[in-house]
Parts: structure tokens; C-alpha cells; sequence
């Protein structure tokens, strides 16, 4: 069995849908997945855009310590009034505060990716706090991820023309 990851919000290779655009909604996405390999303790999701005009991309969103028993979560779960699971921590994004934070890449620069991905951990807990940044994310799942699994979207504001 392979480790897959669907949404009822979003749909891989799919435009961002509005809701998860930070002028017009702002809303975490669903997510679901299944077929994580065996040894999996906890989750963590991420929403990066390498298209941002960085030199390091964006993050949009960093959740980890999701109990290895969680297999979904809600539309909304990661944006504020959000309920995500007890033991999980959102970190800092790109936009300088923990949770969700929706697509805005600037006017007239083109499409953008924004990639959700779901890591299966060998660990119960990461060592990350709300404050750390999404690099500080990356460089813990790097030495802890048994597997993951990916959406694609992409949204692009072609400005007022």
C-alpha cells in the first residue's frame, strides 16, 4: 500500500480554490491520507511555494506531533478558531505568525505552486515550537520522514491589469 494524500478542498494539479487565498478566505484545506508505512508515530504537514520571489520560497504552513491515530483534518483546522489535534504544534510561516496562512503571491508574477504534503514520522514528538520557522520544520522532518505524500496547486493574481 502506498501513503497517499486526498482533500475534498483541493485537488492536485487543480487551481488553489479561493478559500485558501489569504485576500478571499484564508482557510486551511482538508486533508486526508492513508497507507502510511509501518514504524509511523506521528504527522506533519506543510503548504510551501518555491515560486515565491524569495530565494528561499514561502512557507503558508507547518503542523507537526499529530497523533499517529489522525488520518484527516478538517477544512479550517490549522486557521484561527481551528481545532487541530491536542499534542500538535503549528509553526511560524513565512507571514511571521504560527497557522495557516493563504496564497498571495504578488500581482502580475505568474502562476504559483503552492505544495501540501503530509510526512509520516518515526517519532511521537518533533523537538519544534510555534516560534520555529519552517526551515527549522524541514531540517527536523528531514532526519525523521518515513515517507510522504503531496498535493500540487496553484493560484496566480494577475493583478488589475
Amino acid at each position: 500500500m502506498s501513503f497517499t494524500l486526498s482533500s475534498n478542498d483541493i485537488s492536485d494539479g487543480g487551481v488553489l480554490p479561493d478559500a485558501q487565498v489569504k485576500a478571499k478566505g484564508d482557510v486551511s484545506p482538508h486533508l486526508a491520507w492513508s497507507g502510511a508505512p509501518d514504524g509511523t508515530k506521528s504527522y506533519a504537514v506543510t503548504c510551501y511555494d518555491p515560486d515565491a520571489p524569495t530565494g528561499s520560497g514561502f512557507w503558508h504552513w507547518t503542523v507537526a506531533n499529530i497523533p499517529a491515530d489522525v488520518s484527516e483534518l478538517a477544512t479550517g483546522a490549522g486557521s484561527a478558531g481551528g481545532h487541530l489535534p491536542m499534542a500538535a504544534v503549528q509553526g511560524r510561516t513565512d507571514y511571521g505568525k504560527a497557522g495557516f496562512g493563504g496564497a498571495a503571491p504578488p500581482p502580475g508574477h505568474g502562476p504559483h505552486r503552492y505544495i501540501f504534503t503530509v510526512f509520516a514520522v518515526d517519532a511521537e514528538r518533533l523537538e519544534v515550537t510555534a516560534d520555529d520557522s519552517g526551515a527549522v520544520f524541514g531540517f527536523n522532518l528531514h532526519f525523521h520522514t518515513l515517507a510522504k505524500a503531496s498535493i500540487t496547486a496553484t493560484y496566480e493574481d494577475v493583478g488589475e491589469g
